[in-house]
């Protein structure tokens, strides 16, 4: 059953887009699911019912999208969570300034060790086959430790981008069980439908990305996945739409009637009906190109661990509207700074912190949607104090403590370990 569920906006959408405003916006996207509430915006109409047309067009790597949107061969693109941050401190190999108005959703990665990998893990510690994430990453450590003894060489991941949600929760899974991303294990970059081929060639040990790639090493027989997201931080954003700001600032409505659309469009991909529906549209060839199937156990958040017939149920593996999923928080854009400091990309310092905030832009949300819209608390909040909503380490995320916090973990790069507080 297909349900059409229009947006609790009071915004009308006009016959056309008016002035200066665009009705046809091009956007970039990467082949995952979490692209799901922009491919349903534009595949169920709900783009069409605020004047706008998107136009789609499926890319290769997050690189390749961030340079389209600078260049403006894009108007929006889907975007790793901290690419606008990392744009509005100008890191990367082409930064160019870039916001969100509108994360795409909550879960949807998950970390998948070769089978090779996870036997040695079995092996050495016996550890149980719905074994936790926390004891699937120590259980890694001592097969690390036991060959870096034997001489072997460290093991190869692979993650999405240096500035990825991917990156740091791979690194953050890494550490808190006693592994040193920088030193223990070697980090390269593999696009995302190429992970689960490089990991049955034995190019990579392991990776970190989104849906449907884990399950689909997984039911190859090439993969174990050891970790989710929701292990990681349930909070923590995955996918956002970026823009140029200079864009948004000449494009107003056209911005407004946007986040209209995919308001609508998330609350209807949230939806368990509409989960046969959106897995044949995600599955065609001009979008995900995956098994409907596949998608469609990955939107319940029923995973296949590997191909021995182990399983895991998450609950809202996905969340594409529920509990705030697309309200772009400036804390979560700051605990994002806080892992670039703590890898070594950034200093620390009030005008970097000033900075990264800004990429996430919670008043255009407000302004679109109503200013009930959004959550009733502040959107510089603690992070990972509360029940349900933990980091895997216990760490809790305090942004006015930054460099204590930053500080606090036992594994970070040399320089994080540095870091002038002169300017805090």
């Amino acid at each position: 059953m297909t349900i059409i569920e229009r947006s609790s906006s009071k915004l009308i959408a006009p016959e056309r887009v008016s002035g200066r405003e665009q009705k046809v916006l091009r956007a970039g996207f990467i082949p995952l699911v979490d692209a799901s509430v922009l491919i349903a915006a534009a595949e169920f109409g709900f783009a069409a019912r605020e004047g706008l047309a998107l136009e789609l067009v499926k890319d290769v790597s997050w690189a390749n999208v961030r340079d389209r949107l600078a260049f403006r061969q894009f108007d929006i693109a889907h975007m790793l969570s901290p690419m606008p941050v990392a744009s509005m401190l100008g890191l990367g190999s082409n930064p160019s300034s870039t916001i969100t108005p509108f994360s795409l959703g909550l879960g949807g990665s998950a970390i998948t060790l070769s089978v090779r990998l996870f036997d040695r893990m079995r092996d050495h510690v016996g550890i149980a086959e719905q074994a936790s994430a926390l004891e699937n990453a120590r259980a890694l450590a001592v097969v690390l430790s036991h060959g870096k003894d034997r001489g072997e060489a460290p093991p190869t991941f692979g993650m999405t981008y240096p500035f990825s949600s991917h990156n740091y929760e791979f690194r953050y899974w890494l550490a808190a069980g006693g592994i040193d991303p920088d030193r223990d294990v070697k980090l390269v970059v593999v696009p995302p439908p190429l992970t689960s081929d490089a990991l049955a060639a034995g190019a990579i040990d392991g990776f970190c990305v989104g849906a449907p790639w884990n399950m689909v090493a997984s039911e190859r027989g090439v993969g174990r996945i050891v970790a989710a997201k929701q292990d990681i931080w349930p909070s923590a954003p995955e996918k956002v739409i970026g823009m140029r700001p200079e864009w948004a600032e000449s494009h107003p409505e056209t911005v407004s009637r946007l986040i209209v659309a995919l308001d609508a469009a998330a609350r209807w991909c949230d939806r368990s009906e509409n989960h046969d529906a959106l897995a044949e549209a995600l599955a065609d060839p001009r979008y995900i190109a995956a098994p409907a199937a596949i998608i469609r156990r990955v939107l319940s958040g029923e995973f296949n661990l590997d191909a021995r017939g182990n399983r895991r149920v998450i609950d809202r593996y996905f969340s594409f509207h529920g509990n705030f999923a697309n309200y772009p928080r400036p804390s979560q854009a700051l605990w994002i700074f806080s892992q670039m400091i703590r890898w070594g990309q950034i200093a620390l310092s009030k005008q970097n912190m000033k900075i990264a905030a800004s990429a996430y832009r919670p008043d255009l949300y407000r302004l679109a949607l109503g200013a009930g819209a959004g959550p009733d608390e502040a959107d510089i909040r603690i992070e990972g104090d509360k029940e349900g909503d933990r980091f895997m380490d216990g760490h809790v995320f305090d942004p006015a403590e930054m460099a204590d916090y930053v500080e606090g973990f036992a594994v970070k790069a040399a320089s994080a370990a540095q870091l002038s507080t002169d300017d805090i």
